[in-house]
């Protein structure tokens, strides 16, 4: 049996199929990135699955494409984690860039592949290899354009009383706003920056607003500017997108890209399909 995984900060999406390429069974379990949990809770968020853990002796690849699995040090994390659950596997560990490209990028073609989800991330694909001229340093010092980017935004601006009053009693409908319950959740709590994505629901419903729209201008502008404007041909590839902002804000995108010269491609909510395809695809050459 082939796992083949493609995990967020937000949550995890687990294919199998069997040697034919047959899908067996798909499922989801919560975010898997070990950049922000500890070895024990990815554990749990593992065998708390019924389906992978009813299947894990039938495992004998997994193929993992996972937010925060761009250094060796979190990768050896996970790694061992999934030693310890899948005992009889081999492991195939790469950041999600690597599905990003898979999902998107036709073969042999040269394109700036982004990804614009919980977090954010920008690669170069030459038909070949993935290169990046920004390594990424998290949801602290990075991820514009992010769901988590996004959140901090809206709650700076409740905080600073910059946000509409129109909106900013909308959302304290909808949030738990306190500054005892942000700080836990921020800071003593896993998972801050899927906390703060969890905001950017509100910018999304509320995007039409001129507020809204200036923090999404001014982060989707940080973003080409220091992401996809690294690369000196990026107005001359088409720049593909993946993730759930990205989806929800396509024609913010665009208008954006559209400012610079640049050309937009495809934009895939949920990579893990094209991933699926891309793996069965990969075993059929091997029959062949």
């Amino acid at each position: 049996m082939y796992l083949i995984v493609d995990s967020g900060s937000t949550k995890t999406d687990w294919f199998a199929v069997d040697n034919s390429g047959k899908i067996l069974f798909s499922t989801q379990t919560l975010g898997l990135n070990p950049q922000v949990l500890s070895s024990a809770i990815l554990n749990e968020r593992i065998i708390n699955n019924y389906e992978i853990y009813q299947n894990r002796d039938e495992v004998t690849h997994l193929y993992f494409y996972g937010a925060g699995c761009g250094i060796q040090t979190t990768v050896d994390r996970i790694l061992k984690v999934f030693k310890d659950i899948f005992t009889k596997c081999e492991f195939i560990i790469k950041e999600d860039t690597y599905a990003a490209v898979y999902s998107t990028a036709k073969q042999n073609e040269h394109s700036i592949v982004c990804i614009l989800g919980t977090g954010s991330n920008c690669s170069y694909f030459d038909g070949e290899t993935i290169n990046q001229h920004v390594i990424s340093l998290g949801y602290i010092l990075m991820d514009e354009a992010s769901g988590n980017f996004f959140g901090k935004q809206l709650v700076r601006g409740y905080y600073f009383n910059e946000m509409p009053t129109h909106l900013s009693r909308q959302f304290e409908k909808e949030y738990k706003l306190d500054a005892d319950t942000l700080k836990e959740n921020l800071y003593r709590r896993e998972n801050p920056n899927t906390y703060l994505a969890k905001f950017a629901k509100f910018l999304v419903e509320h995007k039409d607003e001129p507020y809204m729209q200036e923090i999404i201008r001014l982060g989707l502008d940080r973003f080409v500017k220091h992401q996809i404007l690294q690369f000196e041909n990026a107005t001359e590839v088409p720049i593909h997108f993946v993730g759930s902002i990205a989806h929800l804000l396509q024609d913010e995108v665009k208008a954006c890209l559209s400012r610079y010269n640049l050309n937009i491609g495809r934009v895939v909510k949920r990579p893990i399909d094209a991933l699926v395809e891309y793996h069965i695809s990969m075993l059929n050459l091997k029959e062949d």
